[in-house]
């Protein structure tokens, strides 16, 4: 259980999930004081050319984030759109493995995740599951 960055009220299951991929992959690397190696690269990388290594390295940047520090869900798919204006979409699709954090690594069943992950040029970032 965490607190929901929306309206301070708990958070638990999947919701939390959502969020948590959310604050990893906006979390710039070496910005929290006391845990330089958390985040990723992909603040980094959304406002680089879309040409196809910035996107294999915006795959590898999403890819490695959640593997490193969400084990609760496990990603199976990412595709990355980008549009005239400037703004790129990504959505992750995997699997919900609730208990994961503490070694269970059973999924729940038949149910695979969506999450988009939307973000324009003014460093505003939304997340849809």
């Amino acid at each position: 259980m965490d607190l929901n960055h929306d309206t301070g009220g708990a958070v638990e299951g999947w919701a939390h999930v959502v969020q948590s991929i959310q604050t990893i992959l906006v979390t710039r690397l070496n910005t929290r004081v006391f845990r330089r190696e958390f985040g990723s690269e992909v603040p980094a990388l959304v406002d680089a050319p879309m040409n196809d290594a910035n996107v294999l390295a915006l795959y590898v940047a999403v890819a490695e984030a959640l593997e490193r520090w969400e084990p609760r869900f496990e990603l199976t798919d990412v595709q990355v759109e980008g549009s005239a204006s400037g703004a790129i979409t990504m959505t992750l699709i995997g699997n919900h493995l609730p208990n994961a954090h503490m070694g269970d690594m059973t999924k729940v069943d038949n149910e695979t995740q969506t999450i988009r992950v939307l973000r324009d040029r003014v460093d505003n970032w939304s997340l849809a599951a």
